[in-house]
Order: C-alpha cells, then structure tokens, then sequence
C-alpha cells in the first residue's frame, strides 16, 4: 500500500507539473504570436518577437511549437489578440495593475470586474493606479549556469540600471523601452536564453493585515 501511495503522490505531483507547463506554454505561445503579427516574422528585424522566442527557449518551449505560434500570425482566420491594462484596488487600497491579452475585450472585462468585486475591491479607470507603479523591463537569468560578476557587468554595459540575485536566478532591471535590445545584447554575450518581461514596481508598499488580505 506505501508504494502505491507513493505512486499516486508522484502521478498527482507530474499531473500539477504538466498543467502548469501547458498554461506557461499557452502565454507564452500567445505572446509569441501578437509579437510576430505586430511586426516583422524575422526575429532579427522585430525586437519584440526576438524576446518572446528568447523566453520560450528559456522554458524548453519545443521549437515546433515557437514555429507553429509565428505561423499562426499570417493566418486569417485564427484569434486575434489584444493587449488591455486594467487598473484597480484591492482590499486596503491596495493597487492593482492586471495586463491581458483576449480575443474578446467585453468577456475579458466582465470577469475582471467580477473579481474585483467578489474580493472586495474596485475597478478603476485608466491611469487611476499605473501613475503609482514604475513600469521597467525584467530579463532573468539562471544563477547557475555564469558567475555574478560576469553577469553584473555585462548588464551594466548593455544599458541595464540594475543586477541582483532573487533565489536561483539573476535578475536585471532596465527602462521599458530598453528591454528587447539590452535582453538580445547580454544574449549574445552570455550565448544562453533568457526570459524578459515588462513589470509593475510599487513606489510604496501598503501593509496589509491576514483578514483583509
């Protein structure tokens, strides 16, 4: 019966595994078509797009799927995406920056709406929560695989305003608009993938208490 149950435990651990995999795949498979449909095919010629393939590599996306998600871009009859931020409060005051990608701007805005409301907070207007966050480009780079040092100045070179270390990985801030190209630039330079994205940081942290969180 132990070994039964242990069985069970590692099916059940996989089965969790697989169903996270296949949502990053999907976001990611997403983002890599909205990238090649709002500008060139050639990763070489749309910085965007050379970042999406960059991320999904990271993720040991299989090269198939990266192909079939750039293919899928010049197809007229798949879904079309479109990028909508929605701002708002969360208990406490709490802001709240969410960024989708849908294929349908009125479902999409009703369950968010929704969750505001069920979690007892508020959707707000644009612009109502952004002005509170500075919005900078991310590029994550396993810890293991270079030295910190190595990694520190290149990353300075390259344009970035900062490296730092967050458990397994590196982590390095630069402007929005500097991301694409500074993330291709330590790419080549480290000859390894590595995963971007655009994110949100509070100029302030509100403290929030176990019951209203």
């Amino acid at each position: 019966m132990a070994g039964h149950s242990k069985f069970k435990n590692i099916q059940y651990r996989k089965g969790s595994q697989d169903k996270k995999r296949s949502k990053l795949f999907a976001k990611i498979t997403k983002e890599i078509t909205v990238a090649a449909k709002l500008g060139m095919l050639d990763p070489e010629s749309n910085p965007r797009l050379r970042s999406a393939i960059s991320t999904a590599r990271s993720q040991n996306m299989p090269k198939d799927n990266i192909e079939r998600a750039i293919k899928k871009s010049s197809d007229e009859n798949a879904e079309t995406y479109d990028e909508v931020r929605y701002e708002g409060f969360g208990p406490s005051g709490v802001g709240v920056i969410i960024e989708t990608l849908t294929d349908n701007r009125n479902r999409t805005a009703g369950d968010i709406r929704s969750i505001f409301s069920k979690w007892g907070g508020n959707l707000g207007e644009t612009g109502s929560v952004s002005f509170m966050f500075n919005h900078y480009g991310k590029i994550n780079i396993p810890s293991e695989e270079i030295d910190f040092e190595k990694i520190f100045d290149i990353s300075l070179e390259a344009g970035a305003t900062d490296c730092d270390i967050s458990e397994d990985i590196y982590e390095v801030s630069c402007s929005s608009d500097d991301l694409h190209n500074i993330a291709y630039i330590i790419e080549e330079k480290i000859n390894l993938p590595v995963k971007t994205q655009l994110s949100w940081k509070p100029l302030n942290i509100v403290n929030v208490d176990k019951e209203s969180a």
